[in-house]
């Protein structure tokens, strides 16, 4: 049997979008679209659909995350990384960090 986190808890929203890359954290613009996040700046979600000018962005539930800074497993202040990643920040929201991968770079966090 393996683990899996696939669908637990899973909500997202479908919304317009603004430059957006799927797997990507996104933040949203002043005209209510998804869009890419800055360096340092929280996150709302990730963005799991990507079909021309429109996102579904998960905004509950387990999903995997690429970071730059590896986080530590249990809770963790997170951030984007600018790079449509995330990484450990002081100012980011606390998330559960359930598994890392340090060969892939990823993380999957519950939102």
């Amino acid at each position: 049997m393996s683990i899996s986190y696939d669908g637990i808890g899973y909500l997202a929203v479908t919304m317009q979008q603004d430059g957006c890359e799927l797997g990507q954290v996104c933040a949203l613009d002043a005209e209510g679209r998804a869009c890419p996040c800055a360096a340092d700046a929280k996150f709302c979600g990730v963005v799991t659909v990507l079909e021309g000018t429109m996102v579904a962005v998960q905004v509950e539930g387990f999903v995997k995350v690429h970071y730059s800074v590896k986080p530590a497993m249990g809770y963790n202040a997170l951030v984007a990384d600018g790079n449509g990643g995330v990484k450990t920040g002081g100012a980011g929201r606390e998330y559960l960090v359930v598994a890392v991968d340090p060969t892939m770079q990823t993380a999957i966090i519950k939102l």
